[in-house]
């Protein structure tokens, strides 16, 4: 299976290759910039939206998995909706060419202020141009696909934990802070319960689901239960051995957050399960 890799050297990106290419797919990876890409990744460097005829300039790939997004964390910024036609253009070319499968990296903020578990049709209301911006793509990408008889998932992120200082996470801004000789870290108050999931766990996830086409739509990439960010927080500091206090109390909760909200795991455990029995029939 070929798969073609959108964004590939971001946060998400790195992770999600190297999990595709450890599961044996081969991986087309694309970006402006691929230096930190998994070199046994066929890697084409250039600016996505201009590409013409992207099915054919990145060789016929089988799956389209487009991770590609600028200003991911910052959620009001004006590029979510400046950057929407081009992606909208971009997934057009792909639906109508011969892939067989699109696949979106969504987000829960597409589903906005909501308290308890998320499910693949809980109604989506959001509240950021970031929200706004990736639901409109994800029902843009389901009725380009429906028009043009495409497998159709979207998969939908939460909250990610990881020591990386590339990302943009809380948990990668203490990471830098730490690097930094930082004693304490401005917090909030820490009470939102999150749905959170591993770096390494997410990136599978993505890689499992993009490489079968028995369970389609909307799936989420999740853990499927919520804890206090206070607790993820102070029990990361401590897995990674990090020497920094968190300062409770310096800065106010987002209005835009959920007290509570979690993913509902059912459609990737049952992935996850299916792969690994096809995995283990093989092998015996």
């Amino acid at each position: 299976m070929k798969v073609l890799v959108t964004g590939a050297n971001g946060y998400l990106g790195r992770g999600i290759v190297k999990h595709l290419l450890d599961i044996n797919c081969s991986v087309v990876a694309t970006d402006r910039d691929l230096s930190r890409v998994d070199d046994r990744a066929q890697k084409v460097a250039c600016d996505l939206f201009s590409v013409n005829d992207p099915y054919k300039f990145f060789n016929k790939p089988d799956v389209l998995l487009h991770l590609a997004w600028r200003d991911g964390f910052v959620h009001y910024s004006d590029v979510h909706i400046d950057d929407l036609p081009k992606h909208y253009r971009f997934l057009k070319a792909f639906a109508e060419s011969d892939v067989k499968l699109i696949a979106g990296m969504g987000s829960m903020h597409e589903i906005g202020f909501y308290e308890g578990c998320i499910h693949e049709d809980t109604p989506c209301k959001p509240t950021t141009p970031y929200g706004i911006s990736k639901n409109a793509l994800r029902m843009l990408t389901q009725l380009l696909c429906e028009q043009n008889n495409k497998e159709y998932m979207w998969l939908r992120g939460y909250y990610i934990v990881g020591n990386s200082e590339f990302g943009s996470s809380i948990f990668s801004k203490i990471t830098s802070a730490v690097k930094d000789g930082k004693q304490d870290f401005p917090f909030t108050m820490g009470q939102n319960q999150f749905d959170f999931i591993d770096y390494d766990l997410f990136c599978e996830q993505v890689a499992r689901a993009v490489t079968q086409d028995k369970t389609l739509g909307i799936i989420n990439i999740c853990s499927g239960y919520p804890e206090k960010l206070a607790d993820r927080v102070e029990r990361f500091i401590q897995e990674n051995g990090y020497k920094i206090q968190l300062k409770y109390g310096a800065f106010p909760d987002r209005p835009y957050d959920s007290k509570a909200v979690w993913g509902d795991a059912c459609k990737i455990k049952r992935i996850i399960e299916n792969t690994e029995r096809f995995e283990y029939d093989n092998q015996n």
